[in-house]
């Protein structure tokens, strides 16, 4: 997969996303996949060590194995589930992780989708084992915009959505809202389900075009604007639908690249770190014709990761986003 076409683009900029199928050999992607599960591994070894856990089903797939630990104990399921996830989503910083987020196959759609060779990569990445059954996999209407600094509402900031398995509506995939990106960002609310930001059904942003499936096979890839109105729904087969979502952007849009905390930032500090689209994560070069030598390897990255990890006063964004009103029945 090379740059995309000018009809590609444009259509990304039309409808609001691209769903294409073949940015990765499929191949690609297994190198991440035995990354997670040699994770797993590490955590079920040491559950079992504690005594908490009988039965780690090691002769069991990638997509069906922590199904059967979810069914012995949900509470075993959730802690292997956080070891992955970390705290927001994004704990997991694998090697294997740093070279999805920087591969060369997908920076070359990405760079044609955010229109500059320079690009910014973000650690607002997030893990996304959807295990069947389990509730908080299901995630309501939203824009990611609606997570970031108001700041940013008229930037491009790109996700990337990547199945590590085949991603069909049975299992789960994302349903996605063509078009109403163009009516920019719209009323969240709080207390969605799993605690997830939502967009209620009336307010949702006009638009002719119905909800498209978006089903895509192991080696594709969703790409989506910060503004495209999406949901995930829920997973009907027997497997963990296993994806990861990525962001990135062009280098002028604001971003903490040259910032590091300190872990006692002054209010000045703080009021610098605030100008990022998302402040309590760090942001990272990952190509630059400009800059190379400020593109980021891995070690620095994963420095960088625990810099931000570490400092709490960093805040969240904070939208003023009121709770989800109740309803008469």
């Amino acid at each position: 997969m090379g740059r995309l076409t000018q009809e590609q683009i444009d259509l990304f900029t039309d409808e609001g996303y691209l769903i294409l199928d073949d940015v990765f050999a499929p191949d690609d992607l297994q190198p991440l996949r035995r990354e997670f599960e040699a994770r797993i591994d590490r955590k079920l070894a040491a559950m079992q060590a504690e005594g908490c856990l009988t039965e780690s089903y090691p002769d069991e797939s990638f997509e069906r194995r922590l199904t059967r630990i979810y069914r012995d104990s949900k509470e075993n399921g959730e802690a292997v589930i956080a070891e992955l996830e970390g705290p927001a989503g994004g704990g997991h910083h694998g090697i294997e992780m740093f070279r999805m987020i920087t591969h060369p196959k997908l920076l070359a759609v990405v760079e044609s989708l955010v229109g500059s060779p320079e690009i910014i990569g973000s650690s607002v990445y997030r893990v996304r084992p959807k295990v069947p059954g389990i509730g908080r996999g299901v995630v309501p209407w939203h824009q990611d915009s609606g997570y970031f600094m108001q700041l940013c509402d008229t930037q491009m900031i790109l996700t990337v959505w990547i199945p590590l398995v085949d991603a069909t509506e049975h299992n789960g995939c994302m349903q996605i809202l063509p078009r109403a990106h163009r009516q920019g960002l719209v009323t969240h609310h709080t207390g969605g389900n799993a605690g997830f930001l939502v967009i209620e059904d009336t307010e949702l942003p006009p638009t002719p075009a119905q909800p498209v499936v978006a089903a895509v096979p192991l080696g594709g890839a969703v790409f989506m604007t910060n503004l495209t109105p999406h949901c995930s729904t829920p997973n009907y087969s027997d497997g963990i639908r296993w994806s990861v979502d990525l962001r990135y952007q062009g280098a002028d849009v604001p971003n903490n690249v040259g910032l590091w905390p300190a872990g006692e930032e002054d209010e000045a500090q703080l009021e610098q770190f605030q100008m990022a689209c998302y402040p309590p994560e760090a942001d990272f070069m990952v190509q630059s014709a400009r800059h190379p030598a400020n593109v980021m390897d891995y070690d620095t990255f994963v420095k960088r990761r625990a810099a931000f990890e570490q400092v709490k006063s960093i805040a969240y964004p904070k939208r003023g986003w009121t709770p989800v009103p109740l309803h008469a029945d």
